[in-house]
C-alpha cells in the first residue's frame, strides 16, 4: 500500500544519492499565460531521469538473499537506467530488456551502469513480457516500473520536495504529471492528497498511446492495439488495472497531446528555457501551450520528467520546428539546364537577403524534360514576410516552386 508515511521512508532511502532537483519558475511561460508555473528539473537528476527514485527505492528494499540473484527490469529507457544505475550502486547483476526500436543514448545510459541489455519486441509490453519470463525461469526479482508500491512511493518524493519549496509560497493549486503507466502521478497524487489536498492534479498522455485517459474516461481497463509516439518514456500499450485504480482515487482529470503539439513543446523549452527535455518529459508544457488546461491566474508545478531524448530525433524536432516558424524554407523550381540558369537563380534569392544553407541540382531524374534540372534549395529565413517576399520575386521572375 502507497501512503505518505512509505514515500517519507523512501525520500529517507534516496537521501545522499538522488538530487534535489531544482524546482524553478518559468517566467516566459507564466508571463504569457498569465500565472505562475514552476518546473520540477528532473531532467536534470542522476541518470536524467525520475525514474531511478523508484528503481532506487525498490531495489534498496529487497533482501541481501533475492539482491544476490539479481534484478530483472523492462523498460522503454528510463526505468532501465534507474535499476542499472541502482544495481551498480549495490554491487548486483542487472539484466534490461529494451524495446527494439529504444533511441541509442537509452541503451548506452543502461550498458554504461554495467547492465546486461536485451532488445525485445516492438514496444515496451512486448519487452515486458520476454523479461517476466526470464525473471521466473531464473530466479531473478523483477522491478515493475511502475505497479509496484515501492516504486511509486520513490517516484513520489518529488512531491514532498516541491511541497517543501512552496512553505513560503502556499500550496500549488495544480500538478500537472506525465503518464505513461501511472506510476509518477500515483507517487506524486498520494503525496498530495495528505498534505497538499487542494491542489488539483491533471494527468497528460500522448494521443499515440492514450490508453490511460480512455480507461481513465470509461472506469475500466481499455488496452491500446498498438502506440506510436515521440514520447517513447510513457508509450505505454496496456493498462494495468491497480494503476488504473489508483488513478480513479486520486487524479481530477486526464487529458492528451499528439506528437506535433509536443514537439513544439520540446523545442520552446530548448530555445526559451534552454532545457534539453524527451518527449514525456514535454507533454505537460505542451499541454499548456495548446490550451487544454485553464491555468490563469493560478500556481502551476510540472514536473520535467526526463532528459534522454535521442540526437537524431531532437534534430528532426528542430528542422521542422524551423519550417513550422518560418526560420527555414524548403522550395524545389525547375530550371532551364544550361550555363548561368542557376547563377541567376541564387543572384535572385540573394537580392532577398535568403541564405542559401543547402542547394541540390538534378539533371537526370526521368520526370524531366530533356533539357530542364530540378533544384532543391533550403533556405534560412526572417519570418513570415521574408517567406513571402522570396516567393513574390520568384514568381516574378518567372519561376514556379514547389514548397514542402
Amino acid at each position: 500500500m502507497i501512503t505518505l508515511e512509505t514515500i517519507k521512508k523512501a525520500q529517507k532511502t534516496l537521501e545522499n544519492v538522488t538530487y534535489k532537483t531544482p524546482l524553478t519558475k518559468a517566467p516566459i511561460l507564466s508571463q504569457k499565460y498569465d500565472c505562475d508555473i514552476y518546473l520540477k528539473k528532473e531532467n536534470l537528476q542522476l541518470t536524467g531521469s525520475f525514474k531511478l527514485r523508484g528503481a532506487f527505492n525498490k531495489i534498496a528494499n529487497i533482501s541481501e538473499d533475492k539482491k544476490a540473484l539479481g534484478v530483472v527490469a523492462a523498460s522503454a529507457g528510463n526505468h532501465a537506467q534507474g535499476v542499472a544505475f541502482s544495481a551498480s550502486h549495490f554491487g548486483i547483476d542487472a539484466t534490461i530488456f529494451m524495446p527494439e526500436a529504444t533511441p541509442l543514448t537509452k541503451v548506452t545510459g543502461v550498458k554504461h551502469y554495467g547492465a546486461n541489455v536485451v532488445l525485445k519486441g516492438a514496444n515496451y509490453d512486448e519487452a515486458y513480457k520476454a523479461a517476466k519470463e526470464y525473471a521466473l525461469e531464473h530466479n531473478k526479482t523483477f522491478v515493475h516500473p511502475f505497479a509496484d508500491d515501492e516504486v511509486i512511493s520513490g517516484q513520489g518524493t518529488i512531491a514532498l520536495e516541491v511541497l517543501e519549496e512552496f512553505k513560503n509560497i502556499g500550496q500549488p493549486d495544480i500538478f500537472i504529471v506525465p503518464i505513461g503507466g501511472g506510476g509518477l502521478i500515483s507517487g506524486i497524487a498520494t503525496a498530495l492528497k495528505e498534505l497538499s489536498p487542494s491542489t488539483k492534479i491533471i494527468g497528460v498522455v500522448s494521443s499515440g498511446a492514450n490508453a490511460m485517459k480512455e480507461s481513465f474516461k470509461a472506469k475500466t481497463p481499455i488496452d491500446s492495439i498498438s502506440v506510436k509516439t515521440i514520447a517513447d518514456g510513457i508509450a505505454v500499450r496496456d493498462i494495468t488495472p491497480k494503476m488504473l485504480d489508483l488513478l480513479l482515487d486520486l487524479v481530477d482529470d486526464i487529458i492528451e497531446v499528439n506528437d506535433t503539439e509536443i514537439a513544439s513543446a520540446i523545442l520552446f523549452l530548448l530555445e526559451r528555457h534552454k532545457l534539453v527535455v524527451e518527449g514525456a518529459g514535454a507533454v505537460g508544457i505542451a499541454a499548456i501551450m495548446h490550451d487544454k488546461i485553464d491555468i490563469k491566474n493560478k500556481t502551476v508545478v510540472l514536473p520535467i520528467s526526463g532528459g534522454n531524448i535521442d540526437v537524431t530525433m531532437l534534430s528532426l524536432i528542430i528542422e521542422k520546428g524551423l519550417v513550422k516558424s518560418n526560420r527555414k524554407m524548403n522550395m524545389k523550381v525547375i530550371l532551364i539546364d544550361k550555363p548561368g540558369s542557376l547563377m541567376r537563380f541564387t543572384e535572385i534569392l540573394n537580392s532577398c537577403s535568403a541564405n542559401i544553407v543547402q542547394i541540390d541540382y538534378d539533371r537526370n531524374s526521368v520526370k524531366l524534360e530533356f533539357g530542364e534540372a530540378n533544384v532543391t534549395v533550403a533556405l534560412e529565413t526572417k519570418g513570415k514576410e521574408h517567406q513571402e517576399l522570396i516567393r513574390e520575386t520568384l514568381n516574378a521572375n518567372g519561376y514556379r516552386l514547389t514548397e514542402f
